[in-house]
């Protein structure tokens, strides 16, 4: 049977929730890489997390048993200078909410970095940083309502961690955005610069995206033209999927990385009937009922595909048992 991978010709991944959660690996993700590169499929590493420079996050996945170099990494904060690049004239004055290494790599790029609004810096640009400040964001909301320019690296609500979700990116720029309205220019998943970039450093004419996240990296990856899978060790499980807008469904899941390597889940969809491997299932008064239950992993992806089918032609489906069935492997 044909594996994912085999369809494509280089694997993009999220690292948040796919590859590491906090300072931990998640399971499977070392093994799942290492295999791709026994096969030499080209790998990047693509991540909405501006916080940290490049080298801190190949200098954690080497010290993860996951060896990388730097042109594997692609980060929201190097996106988002580009983006100040393309659109702002050179020595520009930049206000930098975010971390010490989003404030150097504005700097590098050759723009004067602002300390208040009281410089009257032509743009603001934000990224996420645990340790940002109050009176920082403060500065950022005078800046922008003094007429500077609003970037932001990434709009991601939350993060996954070894201890759970922290608030993200998102989180502090809704500060912001409670009081000034509008949205900043963002460089991030689910915009296109940053996975456009990602897909530009590896040279690939059909990568495939891997996220946690439906509304960032799976929106992110169609967004950019990507096929993309979603797999199961992150924020987003069974209830999210079946949820799911079809600006936001991925063409695969997994439970983790080496399902990378399975064979292909395909699903056969007729009369209100959904199969995938051993497991279907079929609906009833509104309600997702099951036939077999096989893997959990083929009975969530059939589910989706039916209740799918159904909503998006006006009709009600309720997966409420499949959600039952796979609790506490699936449908955190």
């Amino acid at each position: 049977m044909t594996e994912v991978v085999a369809g494509y010709d280089a694997v993009l991944f999220d690292l948040d929730g796919v590859v590491y959660l906090g300072p931990e690996p998640v399971p499977g993700a070392a093994e799942g890489i290492a295999r791709l590169r026994d096969r030499n499929v080209p790998v990047g590493f693509v991540t909405n997390n501006a916080a940290r420079a490049p080298q801190a996050v190949v200098d954690h996945l080497n010290a993860l048993g996951i060896p990388c170099t730097d042109q594997e990494v692609v980060t929201a904060g190097q996106a988002g200078v580009l983006m100040l690049t393309q659109e702002l004239p050179a020595g520009a004055s930049v206000l930098v909410c975010g971390s010490p290494a989003l404030v150097e790599q504005v700097r590098d790029a050759g723009f004067a970095v602002a300390l208040s609004a009281d410089d009257h810096p032509d743009a603001v640009i934000q990224g996420y940083f645990p340790e940002l400040g109050w009176p920082t964001l403060t500065e950022a909301a005078l800046a922008v309502q003094r007429g500077a320019r609003w970037f932001a690296t990434n709009l991601d609500p939350s993060r996954p961690t070894d201890r759970g979700l922290e608030p993200g990116a998102g989180a502090q720029i809704a500060a912001v955005r409670l009081v000034v309205g509008g949205e900043p220019r963002a460089a991030g998943k689910p915009d296109k610069p940053l996975m456009l970039a990602a897909t530009a450093r590896l040279g690939a004419e059909r990568p495939i995206f891997v996220g946690d996240r439906l509304d960032t990296d799976i929106a992110g990856g169609i967004n950019s033209g990507l096929d993309t899978m979603l797999v199961f060790t992150g924020s987003h499980r069974a209830p999210e999927l079946f949820d799911a807008v079809p600006s936001q469904r991925p063409d695969h899941v997994g439970r983790d990385l080496r399902d990378l390597l399975a064979p292909v889940r395909t699903v056969s969809l007729s009369d209100g009937r959904a199969r995938c491997g051993d497991a279907s299932v079929h609906l009833e008064d509104g309600r997702v009922r099951i036939d077999a239950p096989g893997d959990a992993m083929d009975l969530v992806w059939a589910t989706a595909r039916l209740v799918w089918d159904v909503r998006d032609a006006g009709g009600v489906a309720d997966p409420g048992q499949v959600l039952e069935a796979v609790a506490g492997e699936l449908a955190r």
